[in-house]
């Protein structure tokens, strides 16, 4: 081998090892993005089970008023799959920890990973509303014929301004590819 041959590979070694490292940077940046994104850019508030646990426990629940919480469920193409909330709505004091559920059911012959993006309505309200579990924190895999119940965790902050009634949570689950393809690589 020459040596302008090797100092080209090494240059290109060097160069792969920088997209590689790149690479890794970006998907390791992609939940804070993805955070930063929810809560500054679109107005929802994602709170995770013990980061916010203290705060949901500080709250005092408003007995003197309810809110109506409705629930919403949608499937993006390519996913195929059956999803409805468990309840079409719940009326909850502010300051109440509640639990709920959505229903998945992937009637395909082979599993299927996807996952769910969020939303809350009206955008106003978002603010004020906190999920402390949730299955769209997560991928899910479905396997062929699986139907899965999905529970979801919420608070409505009791600082919700009182002209806001009613806050629409609703679900849209994509296709996760990517893992489906991985899913369906693996023996």
């Amino acid at each position: 081998m020459t040596d302008a041959r090797a100092r080209a590979n090494a240059k290109l070694l060097r160069r792969l090892g920088l997209v590689a490292g790149g690479a890794f940077l970006f998907a390791f940046s992609l939940v804070p993005l993805y955070r930063i994104a929810c809560e500054q850019l679109l107005g929802i508030k994602l709170a995770e089970g013990a980061a916010n646990a203290s705060a949901v426990e500080a709250m005092t629940v408003d007995t003197s008023r309810t809110v109506t919480v409705q629930f919403d469920a949608n499937v993006g193409d390519g996913l195929g799959w059956s999803f409805a909330p468990g309840v079409p709505s719940l009326e909850v004091h502010p300051g109440e920890l509640v639990e709920t559920h959505y229903v998945a059911a992937n009637p395909a012959s082979v599993a299927l990973v996807g996952n769910a993006a969020p939303s809350v309505a009206p955008a106003e309200a978002s603010q004020y509303f906190a999920k402390t579990e949730c299955f769209c924190f997560t991928e899910q895999k479905l396997a062929a014929q699986e139907t899965r119940r999905m529970p979801v965790r919420f608070v409505v902050d009791p600082k919700l301004p009182r002209d806001v009634t009613t806050i629409t949570l609703s679900y849209k689950f994509f296709l996760n590819e990517t893992a489906t393809l991985r899913v369906a690589a693996t023996p």
